[in-house]
């Protein structure tokens, strides 16, 4: 089958058909992603929490996104790829311009910006400059600290509003998506059916055109953040911690490497 496109991406929520995106950070699990038919590969900044270590998003660089694009480019050849501008990366049109080109160079064929109103001229410019834009709305992971933590938002008349016309604000611009975080389900379905683009939903509930989840938290692998959105598919977190105790079992009781796992001279 071709690449996934962005036209593909619109076309499906015409067709009434939900997309599935999924994170990866890496070389084997983009690829595994890639060749299970998952529609958007997201080469997300959760990847500072879930692979790197760190407490939030925030410390995430450019350069990090850049190394860990790289290596999901090498293995997708049929999912659209889209990566996260990190913290900082689209403080200004000029910025966000430059590092958006960067991440197009790279092999990324969208970005995703977190907000609405506040990043339009910032979205706008990217746009011009050729490169297509997948937005996101309600909770904001790069805005931990100005809302309090991770908090359900557009709970109030007025949040949901603001996040509904952000919505519509996103749309007129241009972007192709928007991503609906932590949001009630009532709100993102009006949002939903008030749109054209496709709407990929992270704890928004079934309404949405699409569901993303971070690759990691679905498999089982312990972090920092129990989402309740999540649900597991996996536990690979004790069976990877099951086979490392077997080999370490093995090296020292001096089992492994067996003679049919040495070679001969």
């Amino acid at each position: 089958m071709d690449r996934m496109t962005v036209r593909n991406i619109i076309g499906l929520k015409r067709k009434r058909r939900k997309i599935t995106v999924l994170t990866a950070y890496d070389f084997p699990f983009a690829k595994i992603v890639d060749e299970a038919g998952v529609d958007i590969v997201l080469v997300g900044d959760s990847l500072g929490m879930v692979v790197l270590g760190y407490e939030t998003t925030l410390p995430v660089t450019m350069e990090e996104m850049l190394h860990h694009l790289k290596a999901a480019r090498r293995a997708v050849h049929r999912s659209f790829l889209v990566v996260d501008m990190p913290y900082r990366s689209y403080s200004n049109v000029k910025v966000a311009v430059a590092n958006a080109k960067q991440f197009k160079k790279a092999g990324a064929q969208a970005v995703k910006l977190e907000g609405g109103k506040k990043v339009l001229k910032q979205v706008q410019a990217i746009l011009r400059a050729g490169v297509p834009v997948m937005g996101h709305l309600g909770m904001l992971p790069q805005s931990v600290r100005e809302l309090g933590g991770y908090k359900v938002q557009g709970k109030t008349e007025e949040e949901a509003e603001r996040i509904f016309e952000d919505a519509k604000m996103l749309e007129r611009a241009g972007v192709f998506s928007i991503v609906l975080e932590c949001v009630p389900n009532s709100l993102a379905k009006r949002i939903t059916k008030g749109l054209r683009i496709p709407t990929i939903g992270i704890g928004a509930g079934p309404s949405t055109d699409g569901q993303v989840l971070v690759l990691h938290d679905m498999l089982g692998f312990e972090s920092q953040v129990k989402p309740r959105f999540v649900r597991q598919y996996a536990y690979l977190s004790e069976a990877v911690r099951k086979a490392v105790l077997e080999y370490r079992k093995d090296v020292l009781s001096k089992h492994f490497p067996s003679s049919k796992e040495s070679f001969k001279g």
